[in-house]
């Protein structure tokens, strides 16, 4: 039976936006990697069904003989679907496409919204001592996501340098907000980090101008840049702290690492 009340020292952050292509799993994988380096026991939920953050990680598709699916659908034991990645203190629950097909099978489920909420506060989860767990959202506000921040203490946004960046922003926050009525209260945001920046380019900068006016101390103070070693890392399967450890990118996610552990009051290392 799942005892539902916080882990403690643990603090799970969706990662999520419903626009492709944003850099959610780069983020999502990189802001892992450099939690994990700064000495904190890291896991990522892949709740995408494309399982690129899976990929990302090193997870080949024929070691995925477990996955998030059965976590949810199936009740899998948690030590059968949690994987050790190559980055030293960073695990995963991968995922494969059988996700695809998870809103059609949680319908009939009662409490279809609140099943990784479930799954990640059962009282087994507290053995492995997390600090924290980031879940890696499809890119869709569709019912896995639901799942996601229903189980989350926080969302993390990446936004896109580009225009029409901030068009479907508005709809992630009433989401959150129809969320903290439904099951979730305490649920936040927190924070928006801007992604494929390029301080060289006045739309870059505009977007940047025009996300700290309307959303203020929300927006993080660190910006990912553009960066060839960024997107080079998950074709090696690597996070870009690993492929390219004194890389532009790989500083900017250590730097968010950073503004996060302060966030939550705790000393980065």
């Amino acid at each position: 039976m799942s005892d539902l009340s916080p882990m403690a020292g643990s603090k799970i952050i969706a990662v999520a936006n419903q626009k492709g292509g944003v850099g959610k799993t780069t983020t999502a994988i990189n802001l892992a990697a450099a939690l994990a380096e700064m000495g904190r026991n890291v896991l990522i939920v892949d709740l995408d069904p494309q399982g690129n953050a899976s990929t990302g990680l090193g997870i080949e598709a024929e070691a995925r003989k477990l996955t998030t699916y059965d976590f949810l659908i199936e009740n899998v034991d948690l030590e059968q679907v949690i994987q050790q990645t190559q980055t030293p203190g960073l695990s995963i629950i991968p995922a494969t496409q059988d996700l695809s097909s998870a809103d059609l099978d949680f319908i009939s489920n009662e409490r279809r919204s609140f099943l990784l909420r479930e799954a990640l506060r059962q009282s087994k989860m507290r053995r492995f001592a997390f600090d924290y767990i980031l879940i890696d959202c499809p890119p869709s506000l569709n019912l896995l996501t639901l799942n996601a921040m229903m189980a989350a203490d926080s969302v993390l946004v990446p936004l896109q340098s580009e225009f029409f960046a901030l068009e479907g922003l508005s709809q992630l926050m009433l989401t959150v907000r129809e969320v903290r009525q439904i099951g979730n209260k305490d649920l936040r945001i927190e924070g928006i980090v801007l992604t494929m920046f390029d301080s060289r380019n006045n739309l870059s900068l505009q977007v940047e101008q025009d996300a700290r006016d309307n959303l203020g101390d929300i927006v993080f103070q660190t910006r990912i840049p553009r960066n060839v070693r960024v997107s080079e890392a998950p074709s090696f399967a690597q996070p870009v702290l690993a492929y390219d450890s004194g890389s532009k990118g790989a500083n900017a996610y250590r730097r968010l690492a950073k503004e996060i552990l302060h966030k939550n009051n705790v000393i980065a290392v």
